[in-house]
Formats: C-alpha cells, structure tokens, sequence
C-alpha cells in the first residue's frame, strides 16, 4: 500500500470498518492527525501503548508475538509513541519485522517525522500502511489546499454536527495556523451557535473565533504598522499569557500584514513596469475590495513606510519557517515572534 495522507484516509475509513494491516507508520507530526488514524487502525482491539524513549525490542516483540483472549474478533495492536527513537536504536530488528511481520498482533508505530530515503519508510510505503499526518500543504506532504478544506468541511464538521463552507474553512486556517486540533476545537465551538445540520459561514467565523484575541491580534497589527513596538510586544504578551501558542498566534498577525506585502509588492512591479498605479489599484490585486479596508490599508501602508512594506512577504515568509523548523521548541517560539514583532514595528 503505497503512502497516503490522513485526510484521506480518515475519509475512507469513516464507516469505523475495521481496517486490515500488519504494521503501519504515521509521520508527519499533527498529533490531532495522528491520535484520530491510530484510533481508526486500532478499532475495538486490544491495546498496549509503549513509550520509544524507553522500550526495548526484546520486550515488544514479546508483545507482537502475543495473541489477545480479548481480541473481540480482531489482533491486538501495539502502539509505540516517538518511534523515532526506537527505530534509531533498534533499526536492523525493525527493517526485519517489516519484512516478515508477525501475524499474532499488528504494530503501529508513531513517527514525529520519517525520511524517504531510510529502508523503513520504503518498506512501509511498499508493503505496509503508511500515512502522512500534517496539516501543512505542499509537495513534502502530499496535502493540497483544496484536499485539507475538504477535510475540514466534510469530515471535521460532520464530527460536530454542523456544516462549514469553503470560505469559512479558509477563514479558520488564515487566523488559527494549520494545526488539526485547533481547527477542531474552534469548528465545535462555532457549532454551538447554529442549529444541528446548519452551515458556518465565514462571517461568522470572522466574528466568533477572533473575539477579545482578534480585538488584541488587531493591536498588535496596528502598532506595528505605526512603528510602536512597545505596545505591539504588550499586546503579544497579553496572548501568549492567555494560552496561545507562537505557532498559531503568527498566521493571525500575517494575515492583514500578507495583504499589505502583497500589494507592496503589486506597486512596484507596476513601477518597474514603467505604469502609474494607485494604491487602490495594488490592494485591489492584493485581494483588499471593501472601502473601509482600503482606506485603513492605505494608512496602515502610509504609517508603515515603503522601505518596510516591500519586505514583509520575505519576514513572514522567514518567521513561518522558523517557527516550524529551529524555533519551533518552547521558549524558542516566543523569542522568534517577539524578535518578528519587534523587528516589523522598530524598523522605519
């Protein structure tokens, strides 16, 4: 069986069929992703959950080799967590389970993340289960855009009871960042304000998810486009205080700074074009249509300086990476933002 991504594969296996494997590999590090396709794999069976940092082979294979008097008429499963580690220290036991697995009990192993190029990822993407759990979109993950609305319209939403429509799908991602188990937090609550079986629209996605944090993330967009970096950490303060993590408090901060970038950007690929445009002009190619918006996005861009709007997709861009990459540990997250924060609101 040849890789797939959990949105995918959570779609396919929604009738709770039991499904058939001997090993399977998830990777990709959405834990929300992950703990739901383990569920699925894992049905009524019997279930014993090891830790990769501790484990030894010897103990698992006892494990693996060990039949359920419980099975409820399936094998028994072994998880093991952070199977990173233990494959590392047990990599020549593992590629040769996976290339004669046992048929007493199945193994699912939960990878942060699984390379290629190694013979386990081979073997799990030629003979085995193998499923990509990430939120993110690209080549590396094999998520599109259009594939993770579908998931969160359909899937996620059914699991609540309510309807969400494309529009407000893409809302949710804009303001809350790519992480499974928030988008699935904030679907439940929006679901509350609706009838069973209605449909959430970005409206009111716009006016329920941001409440007194998208008041602050507005502050915080303000103080940077006028330059007051010390009210723009304050606010920041206020969020990470309340709970919320770096990693889904920048997409709401990029969000009306992307649209400035964008039409930064717009502007002076028309001068370089040798065409006179207007500011409207450039926001209106940045996607900013309405005449309030425009005319803050004006202010905001006017405030900002141009020597600073120009680069702003490059800085998100490199935030956005940082935060998933070198400082995506806590504590390193909050200095990054802050670092970000600061740099967009001192720089005149």
């Amino acid at each position: 069986m040849s890789k797939t991504h959990a949105f995918e594969f959570l779609a396919a296996h929604s009738d709770a069929a039991p499904v058939d494997f001997a090993v399977a590999g998830l990777f990709g590090g959405d834990s929300t992703l992950t703990s739901w396709t383990t569920a699925v794999l894992t049905g009524a069976a019997d279930v014993t959950e090891v830790d990769g940092t501790t484990g030894r082979w010897a103990d698992i294979n006892d494990e693996l080799s060990t039949a359920s008097l419980f099975d409820m008429g399936e094998k028994r499963t072994v998880v093991i967590r952070e199977a990173d580690k233990f494959v590392s220290a047990n990599r020549p036991e593992i590629e040769s389970y996976l290339a004669k697995p046992g048929t007493a009990a199945r193994l699912v192993l939960q990878f942060e993340s699984l390379a290629s190029n190694t013979k386990v990822y081979k073997a799990l993407d030629k003979s085995h289960v193998l499923v990509c759990c990430s939120g993110e979109t690209g080549q590396k993950t094999g998520a599109t855009a259009a594939s993770r609305r579908k998931f969160l319209t359909q899937y996620v939403a059914s699991r609540h009871q309510t309807k969400l429509n494309g529009a407000a799908a893409d809302a949710l991602i804009e303001m809350l960042g790519e992480d499974i188990g928030f988008l699935d937090t904030e679907i439940a609550k929006l679901a509350l304000y609706l009838p069973p079986g209605e449909t959430i629209e970005e409206p009111l996605v716009r006016d329920v998810v941001a409440g007194w944090q998208g008041k602050t993330i507005w502050q915080i967009t303000d103080a940077i486009s006028s330059g007051n970096a010390a009210e723009a950490i304050k606010q920041l303060d206020k969020l990470i205080s309340g709970g919320q993590p770096a990693i889904a408090l920048l997409p709401q901060i990029a969000w009306s700074l992307r649209r400035l970038g964008l039409a930064a950007s717009a502007h002076v690929a028309a001068e370089r074009a040798g065409k006179r445009q207007t500011l409207e002009d450039s926001l209106a190619q940045a996607g900013v249509h309405r005449p309030a918006e425009i005319a803050r996005a004006i202010a905001d861009m006017k405030r900002m300086k141009r020597e600073k709007a120009v680069q702003l997709l490059a800085w998100l861009l490199d935030a956005d990476l940082r935060l998933k990459g070198t400082h995506s540990a806590d504590g390193r997250d909050r200095f990054m933002l802050e670092q970000f924060v600061m740099r967009l609101a001192s720089v005149a």
